[in-house]
């Protein structure tokens, strides 16, 4: 899993793509100030970073600049309202790989960051062995090197499905059916809702995010090692 460090002081939008960034399957530490950025910013982890422009504390170009200057191997890509040809120019002057508005498509960002992604030619680290355990005797999810999540009867069935599969995508058919709906009279975004729900409780009891990527207009996948206990 790729680690994406973001830095964006609009906190809907920042959730919206701290969410939508774990979807597509990076882990995302999301942050509102350079202060903060400058602060957790680690570089042999960090190597894709999204960056706002317009900050509380500063503008994002001259911590582009520092980050140049310091050699920092970091892929980075600008996503600011600031959308000129003079800003997008001046954004790659001074180091960014990608300048995007925040007009564009979130499926154009996805896109901008693959590309990035082959051009640096990162890989996830490998996993040597299972680290996520769902426990479903006391229904927790034990989250490695962090604190274990109690979890709903749903939250459990949903997890069960997609880890005692991990690293394949589990359609929504099957998750409905292991709740007990029915396909076709099921609204499917109760699922949605559920599963963004999960993820903000799972990241504010651990600290972590949940490994799971959305396959779009499929399913969901687990892409971590798992064990689940029965």
């Amino acid at each position: 899993m790729l680690d994406v460090i973001l830095l964006e002081d609009e906190p809907v939008l920042r959730q919206e793509l701290e969410e939508f960034l774990q979807e597509l399957g990076y882990a995302a530490v999301s942050l509102a100030s350079i202060e903060e950025f400058e602060r957790r910013f680690e570089p042999a982890r960090h190597r894709l970073a999204i960056i706002d422009l317009g900050l509380p504390d500063g503008c994002g170009l001259e911590l582009i600049q520092r980050l140049r200057a310091a050699g920092d191997p970091v892929g980075i890509i600008v996503f600011s309202a600031r959308n000129t040809a003079a800003d997008q120019v001046r954004g790659l002057e001074l180091g960014a790989d990608h300048y995007l508005g925040k007009g564009a498509d979130l499926d154009v960002l996805a896109a901008t960051l693959a590309a990035l992604v082959r051009r640096l030619h990162l890989r996830p680290g490998e996993i040597a062995a299972p680290q996520w355990v769902l426990d479903l005797g006391p229904r927790v999810l034990i989250v490695p090197g962090a604190p274990t999540v109690p979890l709903s009867q749903q939250d459990g069935v949903v997890l069960d499905c997609l880890m005692s599969q991990a690293g394949a995508t589990v359609t929504r058919l099957q998750i409905i059916e292991a709740l007990g709906e029915e396909y076709l009279d099921y609204d499917q975004r109760k699922l949605d809702t559920q599963m963004s729900r999960l993820r903000r409780r799972i990241a504010a009891i651990s600290g972590q995010a949940l490994p799971v990527k959305t396959a779009r207009n499929s399913g969901f996948c687990f892409y971590e090692a798992a064990e689940v206990r029965r």
